[in-house]
């Protein structure tokens, strides 16, 4: 894979290895773009475990982990991590854990995944391929308040229920089965088409994130990470719309602002619940990189290091 298609590569990295022998999660590990930059910066008893559920990016794992003794790869979600984890007989925890979400350049650009409103293929729409169902399995039967919620709710979409009642009177003529089919039908009944965006881009967006219960695997991680990150452990996080962001966002700040007491009560980080520091502000491309990969200038990247080494 390209070495710009990894978005924030350079950064996400640095951020993350505080400890070159350490133990470290790529959560997202896609085609091993950040995998591969992680291992160069890791000594010889540093080890690595990627995760992801395309069974695609499993086989580019395996791949990588042939090479490479010091790297492992676990087919599932990233909210699983800590069974991966425990697995891998990482009983203590991980010295940093990187997730980079929403979809890959591969899965994008292959047609056949049913991610892109750009190019015909099957309405497919999952990460993994082998479980679950498909975007056209749904659509086919889900009722028009849900397809609505889904849109408004995942996509932010304004014009959800006029897209969802057009989505209901389309398959009643016809099966919604390919991606250009559900793309036309979008736009048709979008009556305000965004500057500089695509009119099905939210739609597809949102249709995807439920496909995939992308909010749901991020809220389910979130609740793990800090009991599996050791004191110092860094959590790096690589989100490409705002309702991930948000939900990163207010994780950190919560778990570094801990319980809101009286300034002059006497208390302690542990006591009022605080877990982690916020390590500089959210990062963003530079515009170099988003000249190379226009993919990346919604990407926002955010830090967070776990308490309790020494005095943190």
């Amino acid at each position: 894979m390209d070495k710009h298609l990894t978005v924030l590569r350079d950064e996400a990295v640095a951020a993350l290895i505080g400890d070159e022998q350490g133990r470290y999660v790529d959560g997202t590990f896609g085609r091993g773009g950040h995998s591969r930059l992680i291992l160069q910066q890791l000594g010889p008893r540093g080890r690595l475990l990627g995760v992801d559920k395309d069974p695609r990016a499993i086989e580019a794992g395996n791949s990588l982990a042939a090479e490479d003794g010091r790297f492992s790869i676990a087919r599932g979600s990233f909210a699983d991590f800590d069974r991966f984890v425990e697995q891998a007989a990482w009983g203590d925890g991980v010295d940093g854990v990187l997730l980079d979400l929403g979809v890959s350049s591969p899965q994008l650009d292959q047609a056949e995944r049913g991610f892109s409103f750009l190019r015909d293929g099957e309405l497919d729409m999952r990460m993994d391929t082998e479980n679950g169902l498909s975007a056209a399995d749904w659509l086919a039967v889900a009722e028009e308040a849900d397809i609505a919620r889904v849109l408004k709710e995942y996509g932010e979409e304004r014009f959800a229920k006029r897209i969802s009642r057009a989505i209901v009177n389309a398959r009643q003529e016809q099966p919604i089965l390919r991606t250009l089919q559900l793309a036309k039908i979008v736009a048709e009944a979008n009556p305000a088409w965004e500057k500089h965006k695509h009119p099905a881009t939210r739609a597809f967006q949102a249709i995807r994130i439920y496909i995939n219960n992308e909010l749901g695997d991020l809220e389910a991680f979130l609740g793990k990470v800090v009991d599996v990150l050791r004191p110092g452990g860094r959590l790096v996080v690589i989100s490409f719309h705002s309702l991930e962001d948000r939900m990163v966002k207010r994780f950190m700040r919560k778990q570094a602002q801990g319980e809101r007491v009286p300034s002059y009560l006497p208390v302690s980080d542990e006591q009022l619940g605080r877990s982690m520091r916020l390590l500089g502000k959210a990062v963003k491309p530079s515009q170099q990189e988003i000249d190379e990969n226009p993919r990346a200038r919604s990407a926002v990247m955010r830090v967070a290091e776990k308490l309790g080494a020494e005095g943190g």
